[in-house]
């Protein structure tokens, strides 16, 4: 009798437990699909609010760098090569950087209160509003390297990049303040990816005779490796959709060059400094450049969720 009373209350409970799992599961699939639900909504208002435009200039309007509300024409070209060359320079720029000192963090290269203090400031430069970074690349930034974007231009004149005069504000500026702000990003994310590392196997590796850098370069980084390139490419997307600092330290010019020197333009600028007074077909081709810069997330985020598995299933 007991044996059945036990057996009872054991299928109650399964039975329970059951239904809470239900419960549980039902909830987090709608919770889920609200976040679908805005993404789709923002993804199909913006398309449609650009639809104007689109049936108007078609792929030219990607092609094109003219950007006139007067002869009412647009182009959106300058603010596409402007967004893609500060953001694929800032990462490249961050990438060892960022890493770098995550290898000194995790690392026994220093006492550990050293490196618990420069991870701080690393979290704490992560807090700080872009605007601020903006006034602090006008007012300290551009005047500092003032002399290096002269010293550019003038060994390096021949190369398309620094082809141009410097410019009080350019879009190479623009890609030092993105540095900045991207750095806590990679070292943030690298760091817990190397800490996650097993210690085994840095203990296997100089157990065998390996050298401190070459158990960093052969063991730890592979095995880290998934986690950094998430890392690298959620910062590369916080690049390509950054305003606020790159608003006021760009030169917000439509003029297209190739040079870093000059000033520039991205999506996001172009957004900002627009929309207010945008009225019109104005209007839709601001949409339209927005709806572009929507598409080169959507494709990072792809490309990192496939980089991201290859790796994973590498190492």
């Amino acid at each position: 009798m007991e044996e059945k009373l036990a057996l009872f209350k054991n299928r109650k409970r399964f039975g329970i437990e059951k239904n809470i799992d239900v419960i549980f599961k039902n909830t987090a699939l709608v919770f889920s699909s609200f976040v679908a639900i805005i993404l789709l909504g923002i993804f199909l208002v913006v398309f449609f609010q650009s639809f104007e435009s689109f049936s108007r200039y078609g792929l030219k309007f990607l092609v094109t760098s003219e950007w006139n509300p007067v002869k009412d024409e647009y182009g959106a070209f300058t603010a596409i090569y402007g967004t893609l060359i500060t953001s694929f320079l800032s990462l490249l720029i961050t990438i060892p950087l960022g890493v770098g000192t995550a290898i000194f963090i995790t690392e026994d290269f220093v006492p550990k209160v050293f490196r618990e203090i420069i991870g701080s400031f690393v979290e704490l430069l992560a807090a700080i509003p872009s605007v601020v970074l903006g006034l602090w690349a006008i007012f300290v930034m551009e005047p500092f390297f003032r002399a290096f974007f002269v010293f550019l231009h003038n060994f390096f004149g021949w190369v398309p990049l620094f082809n141009t005069e410097p410019a009080g504000r350019n879009s190479l500026l623009a890609i030092l303040i993105l540095v900045v702000m991207l750095l806590p990003i990679v070292t943030s994310i690298a760091r817990d990816s190397l800490n996650q590392v097993p210690k085994k196997l840095r203990n296997a590796s100089y157990g065998i005779g390996a050298s401190r850098w070459k158990t960093i370069f052969s063991v730890i980084l592979p095995a880290a490796l998934s986690g950094i390139m998430a890392g690298v490419l959620l910062a590369l997307g916080r690049a390509m959709g950054e305003t606020m600092a790159v608003t006021m330290i760009i030169g917000n010019s439509n003029a297209f060059s190739w040079s870093l020197l000059s000033p520039g333009y991205t999506i996001s600028s172009m957004l900002a400094n627009q929309f207010g007074e945008a009225d019109g077909s104005q209007v839709s081709s601001l949409f339209y450049a927005a709806f572009v810069l929507m598409i080169l997330s959507l494709v990072v985020n792809i490309f990192a969720q496939w980089l991201v598995k290859k790796f994973s299933l590498k190492y």
